[in-house]
């Protein structure tokens, strides 16, 4: 083979070198790379959001079962929970849900209807002696306010992600890049979402078994 012949390959190799190192400078400059990484970060964020939902969903039937055993327990506030939790997991989650601001409030919704529904439950379960006595009770209880605790979190490192990557979609010249690539801002938790987490559940005690 000719000295040639080696060589065109190598300069080849060179040119398209030379080529892609101010490419990869443009796209870096021009916040490809970050929209890359915030995306992930959303996607991630929104992942864990959903895992603390369904962990939370896991542990209702068991909290159902149980109360169910307490004899005169408020029918009403049972069957809240039992129908707030077939309506939350009857939503079809995909990906698509984080593009669609109102598919995103239906969800939070039905997810913000069974969190009001398990608070009610579990203020009113502290009218029933035995209730409070039993330990499954006691240790389901545990659980699901930890739970709760974990959405909270999950929900917060989500908001933020999404400001992160919103920020960059908006701001100049990153804003362009977002356009050129497809790169639309995410619709968050909406406010009204916030402030029903917020509010303590109304709960008008039955009177006392046997009165």
């Amino acid at each position: 083979m000719t000295e040639t012949a080696i060589a065109i390959p190598t300069r080849r190799r060179w040119l398209a070198w030379t080529a892609a190192v101010p490419l990869a400078a443009t796209l870096s400059g021009c916040g490809y790379n970050e929209f890359q990484r915030l995306d992930e970060e959303v996607n991630a964020a929104w992942a864990e959001v959903l895992n603390q939902y369904q962990r939370r969903a896991d542990l209702v039937p068991n909290l159902v079962a149980t109360v169910q055993g307490e004899a005169h327990f408020e029918r009403e506030t049972l069957t809240r929970v039992i129908e707030a939790r077939a309506r939350a997991t009857a939503i079809q989650v995909t990906p698509e849900m984080l593009q669609d601001p109102q598919a995103l409030q239906r969800f939070q919704a039905a997810q913000g209807e069974l969190g009001s529904a398990l608070s009610r439950l579990l203020v009113v379960a502290e009218q029933y002696p035995n209730l409070k006595a039993n330990q499954a009770f006691a240790d389901l209880r545990v659980q699901l306010e930890g739970t709760e605790n974990r959405i909270a979190v999950a929900r917060n490192r989500y908001i933020q992600a999404v400001q992160r990557y919103n920020t960059l979609a908006r701001s100049f010249p990153t804003n362009l890049t977002a356009k050129v690539f497809g790169y639309a801002p995410k619709p968050g938790f909406a406010p009204a979402d916030e402030a029903s987490l917020a509010k303590p559940p109304k709960v008008e005690f039955p009177a006392a078994p046997g009165r």
